[in-house]
């Protein structure tokens, strides 16, 4: 099922997102994902966090891991998450997720599971050694999604079969486990969430290879803009950017390398094509490429720096994610307190 992104007409529906902290942040996570959150968080009650357990699914260097984390969420911070308004937090914090995963695994099936695609094209790539994690990882992200009474999940069509996932585990659970018959959709055990494909916005291409979407992954350090790169480093990066032949700066898709720094623009001004092309009659690639760095340090350097001050002193962010996590526990015990009871656990412990 997919939908439209719309407010709740009376209380705020629930949205969540998350950031996978094994790479660092790109200016396609920005255009693409983290600006639309700022957006939107007016509209929606958002959860967002750093899924660090989702990462251990690949081998992780642990200080890598940790820095990455820390500065996914100081990012979303400084680019305008209001961590007051939202719910910011770490994903091994809140030991609520590994909880229901458990419950969640023991009502998947391994048919299911083994049909997903994302697993199915890893582990072929994995040789003769597959982590389990790896399989039963979209079932983690059904935790995740459940827990907080979703209503709305965002994701790119490559995560879109993992919430259709989400949506058949929590309709098999409300089935199973109804409650009182008296009110069975107000007394469902879980919410079950819409899968949203967000307005496609701009996709951003390797500046090496504009044949390829720009990855956090990508081993050519000139290929991607990273968020916390230095103004320097953005500029050089921008001056190396493959174009095309000719001299004509056009939209055309027989230009990829000058329709991306196109893209760029129109991803941060909100442009059109015609506007950006028609600015630069009669000028060289240099100025196309030189411009988009200048425009990109104007947007991202604010956003860089407030992170790198949270980061340089911690103080503020362990405390954002503190309050984040006691929070989002606050919201997941009382779902798991419900859970627990219909499966009829014995009271006691955190969850009574």
């Amino acid at each position: 099922m997919s939908a439209t992104m719309s407010p709740a007409t009376s209380a705020k529906k629930t949205m969540l997102s998350a950031v996978t902290p094994s790479n660092r942040p790109t200016i396609g996570n920005y255009l693409g994902a983290i600006r639309n959150w700022v957006d939107l968080q007016a509209q929606y009650d958002c959860v967002f966090f750093a899924t660090d357990l989702h990462a251990l699914t690949a081998k992780q260097d642990p200080v890598a891991l940790k820095a990455q984390t820390l500065e996914a969420l100081a990012l979303y911070v400084a680019a305008g998450i209001d961590p007051e308004a939202a719910t910011l937090f770490v994903q091994s914090h809140v030991p609520e997720h590994t909880e229901l995963t458990w419950i969640l695994i023991c009502h998947a099936s391994m048919g299911e599971l083994s049909r997903m695609t994302q697993y199915k094209d890893k582990s072929a790539k994995a040789g003769t050694h597959i982590g389990a994690g790896l399989f039963t990882y979209p079932v983690l992200m059904a935790a995740d999604i459940l827990l907080y009474q979703t209503h709305v999940v965002p994701v790119g069509e490559d995560q879109k079969q993992h919430v259709e996932l989400t949506r058949d585990l929590a309709i098999r659970m409300n089935h199973l486990y109804p409650g009182s018959t008296a009110n069975a959709d107000s007394n469902a055990l879980f919410v079950v969430p819409e899968v949203v494909i967000p307005a496609t916005g701009a996709r951003i291409m390797s500046l090496q290879n504009p044949a390829q979407k720009m990855s956090k992954s990508d081993p050519d350090p000139h290929a991607t803009v990273y968020l916390m790169d230095s103004d320097d480093v953005i500029l050089k990066k921008l001056k190396r950017a493959v174009t095309d032949s000719g001299t004509e700066i056009t939209h055309d898709e027989s230009k990829p390398g000058v329709r991306n720094l196109i893209e760029i623009q129109l991803g941060l001004t909100g442009e059109s094509a015609a506007a950006v092309v028609a600015r630069y009659q009669g000028k060289m690639y240099g100025h196309l490429k030189v411009e988009t760095a200048d425009m990109l340090i104007a947007k991202l350097g604010p956003v860089r720096d407030r992170a790198q001050a949270l980061l340089s002193d911690r103080t503020e962010l362990d405390r954002i994610l503190a309050r984040g996590a006691e929070r989002a526990r606050a919201r997941a015990q009382k779902t798991l307190r419900r859970v627990y009871d219909r499966l009829g656990f014995v009271p006691g412990g955190g969850v009574a």
